[in-house]
């Protein structure tokens, strides 16, 4: 599996081009990403780092010495004629690695071959036949290339999305990587063979080019393991090739024949001096290397008694985690917290499409709500209303409750006299009732909450309505 991160700085690889995505087309260049006559680069420091924060969590050698290779190839997206990348097995920044993925309860290590660094090319666009134009925007981004080893420890497609999960969740906690799938930050390229049940040699490879959703992986998989199985039944032989991913009709298509290493022409770049890398470099980034989330989750499992399910689902993202944690700080109990933030938060945020790095709810906000129903304040039913108001206008649910007066009410006569009026308003449900038909005592509980605008503590209604029945005989 190779996967393509581009890297979260604010200037390019080698000039001091902006990295924005979504600029208009053909804004953010200079002579040195365009490859222009003269130009010589300068190594982003920034991205340097970033790769060996990643090589570090990813438990990698480090190299001492880094070098960076050309990697020579005409294609229209890559100004130069040639990527300035890394080779090898000793120049990498990072190599003989492995990441841990948890499946079905079961942890399984994928070994990591190698974590270089290189520039990214510039984007396509294919519009009639024989019409393409470019955009150099992209050219020169850094891009962040982590490929895993040989054999491969990757054998079903649950098992490539599982692991491109755990990569992801990593390079957003560590904050090198957006992880933004759809707007090619993230790109994966499953290399994909089949052989017979049994076989010691694996078969003829074809790789998937630039898929950029987990959904994609796993169905491109699938459609591909499928494809060579037929070719090999029929007798036919599957070639060496590069394939694109038709997301809308769910097939694969050949792009080109697949290069061989020596395709390439590599040889060390003269512009770029080694990068030699230090113990003491090494440490103090080491140090900024933050709990990892498979880690993270196996805490929250041991400390807050969360499931497998809900334990994942809250450290599959950093914001999330962190949001998580501040509500626990604040005095939340965990499983609320992680009820109210996975359910009727994250509805929210899906909606408006928002991050929960922007949610106008804050964890202060929910830790209120929270004390306001555990104090019997306010009913469930009230603080749900009352979720919608506060994530729109971003007040304290306390000031809204005690300007709009929704204190739940807990006077036994008050609550004593709506039960008595529900029971008169409603005569066959009485009459049910007392023919054996106790379910309507649910029906009985929301006429209350209706007519006591939702304030009625339901438990209570409930009980009150069950002792008034007993007088309407």
């Amino acid at each position: 599996m190779e996967v393509h991160a581009q890297l979260l700085t604010e200037s390019k690889m080698f000039c001091a081009c902006p990295t924005r995505f979504g600029d208009a087309p053909n804004t953010n260049v200079c002579p040195v990403c365009l490859g222009l006559p003269g130009t010589l680069p300068v190594p982003n420091k920034k991205a340097v780092e970033h790769v060996i924060r990643t090589a570090l969590a990813l438990n990698c050698r480090i190299a001492p010495i880094a070098l960076f290779y050309r990697k020579n190839y005409f294609y229209p997206d890559l100004p130069k004629g040639y990527q300035i990348s890394q080779y090898g097995e000793v120049h990498p920044i990072g190599t003989h690695g492995y990441l841990e993925i948890e499946l079905n309860g079961e942890r399984k290590k994928i070994r990591i071959r190698r974590v270089h660094l290189e520039e990214d090319t510039g984007k396509l666009f294919h519009y009639l036949p024989g019409e393409s134009e470019v955009d150099y925007n992209r050219a020169g981004v850094p891009l962040m290339e982590i490929v895993t080893d040989f054999p491969p420890d990757i054998h079903s497609p649950e098992e490539a999305r599982e692991y491109l999960v755990q990569l992801r969740a990593i390079l957003t906690y560590l904050k090198v990587c957006d992880g933004k799938m759809e707007e090619g930050s993230l790109r994966c390229e499953p290399n994909i063979s089949v052989a017979p049940e049994g076989s010691n040699q694996l078969g003829v490879k074809t790789e998937l080019k630039n898929l950029n959703s987990f959904r994609s992986v796993v169905r491109g998989i699938e459609f591909e393991v499928q494809r060579q199985i037929q070719i090999l039944e029929s007798g036919g032989q599957v070639v060496q090739e590069t394939r694109g991913w038709s997301e809308e009709g769910a097939y694969s298509f050949p792009m080109r024949t697949k290069e061989f290493e020596q395709d390439y022409r590599y040889f060390p770049e003269p512009d770029i001096v080694p990068i030699q890398i230090t113990e003491e470099w090494l440490e103090s980034l080491r140090k900024t290397i933050p709990e990892l989330p498979l880690a993270k989750a196996e805490r929250y499992r041991r400390e807050y008694g969360l499931s497998d399910y809900d334990a994942r689902v809250l450290t599959a993202d950093y914001d999330t985690a962190t949001y998580f944690e501040r509500c626990v700080a604040l005095g939340v109990e965990p499983k609320t917290a992680c009820n109210w933030i996975t359910v009727e938060l994250q509805a929210r945020l899906n909606e408006t499409g928002r991050a929960i790095s922007e949610s106008p709810l804050t964890p202060s906000h929910l830790a209120d709500l929270v004390e306001l129903i555990q104090s019997g304040t306010i009913s469930g039913r009230i603080a749900k209303e009352l979720f919608d108001e506060v994530f729109q206008t971003g007040r304290m649910p306390s000031e809204i409750v005690k300007e709009r007066g929704l204190v739940q009410i807990s006077d036994e006569d008050a609550l004593r006299a709506a039960a008595r009026q529900v029971l008169e308003e409603n005569p066959d449900a009485v009459q049910k009732y007392h023919a054996g038909k106790t379910s309507v005592i649910g029906f009985l509980v929301g006429q209350m909450m209706k007519a006591t605008q939702g304030r009625a503590n339901p438990q209570r209604a409930q009980q009150l309505l069950r002792e008034e029945l007993e007088k309407f005989r």
